[in-house]
């Protein structure tokens, strides 16, 4: 008898367990939840001015769109990742999740603590919502101009050759752009460092330029991973626009064009590792160079630089 009773209470105890990993498992969630959208919507300052660490991320992990918020890959991902683990916990524990809040709920900690989960969660409903309509709004012209404090010579020199192969197989060359801005740095497919955050602030400083209508290019500093076969995926993974263009060719032709642009590199030959400058070429309308900037001046510099073209 006395061991029916204390087999009934070992199995009460880990019924009750049970019940508490479940909500210790929610619980989780919601803190993962907050955190992952503090990641993606909390405001910095201008992207030269930002963390490059912290820019890298966000544009990995949820993409930039012109307001600066995370892209629809993005916002698919912070708001299907929660959905998912709380379909799966439901799935998994949904008697124990319910049975362990109600048990919850019976304690006064319990109470306080439901109390405090609430508060937060709407709290960061109201923050992430403050945040949107924050970046909707259009920044005030003066803005821009105040985040370039250094302004970089003009340089209004002939620009040299460029004759690659695009993402979509054509030919490539600046003339094919005649009329409009032409915004040019070197990047390859396998950096994981400074290769990101300078192909996301050119794209950026392209849509904050607006009206100036500008075209991106990007030239491979690998050619012998970044072949022409490679670029519609390399260009689909940066998320480059109709008028973003990557481009490689053999990798003699490549050479002579970062020679004849003035960048310097050096490859690890055990690892295909390249060491590189990091610049960016602003091209006028009539094909000159008229800047030679470094890439990490910011978007928000180039896009000012963009607009005095």
């Amino acid at each position: 008898m006395e061991s029916g009773v204390g087999g009934r209470e070992t199995v009460e105890g880990a019924v009750r367990r049970d019940h508490w990993l479940a909500v210790g498992a929610l619980a989780l969630i919601l803190v993962i939840t907050v955190l992952w959208w503090a990641l993606a919507l909390w405001p910095v300052p201008v992207a030269g001015e930002a963390p490059a660490w912290l820019l890298r991320t966000r544009a990995v992990c949820f993409g930039t769109s012109s307001t600066g918020l995370p892209d629809g890959y993005g916002w698919l991902t912070l708001v299907g990742q929660p959905v998912l683990l709380l379909g799966m916990l439901y799935v998994l524990w949904g008697d124990a999740v319910l049975a362990g809040l109600r048990a919850l709920a019976l304690l006064r900690a319990g109470r306080v603590a439901l109390a405090g989960a609430t508060t937060v969660s709407i709290a960061a409903l109201a923050a992430a919502g403050a945040r949107v309509a924050s970046a909707a709004r259009p920044e005030p012209p003066a803005a821009s101009s105040a985040a370039s404090p250094l302004e970089p010579p003009r340089l209004d020199r002939p620009a040299p050759a460029l004759e690659l192969v695009d993402q979509r197989g054509d030919h490539l060359t600046l003339a094919r752009f005649r009329g409009r801005p032409v915004l040019l740095t070197f990047a390859y497919a396998h950096c994981e460092t400074v290769c990101p955050l300078v192909v996301h602030d050119v794209l950026r400083a392209r849509e904050l330029a607006g009206n100036a209508m500008p075209v991106a290019v990007i030239v491979t500093l690998d050619p012998w991973r970044d072949t022409p076969a490679r670029l519609a995926a390399i260009a689909e993974r940066w998320r480059l626009p109709a008028d973003g263009f990557v481009a490689s060719g053999d990798t003699g032709a490549v050479a002579a064009t970062l020679d004849r642009w003035d960048i310097a590199r050096a490859r690890d030959l055990r690892t295909g590792e390249v060491t590189h400058a990091t610049l960016v070429y602003l091209i006028a309308r009539n094909g000159r160079v008229a800047y030679a900037v470094s890439g990490s001046m910011g978007a928000a510099a180039l896009a000012d630089l963009l607009r005095r073209l």
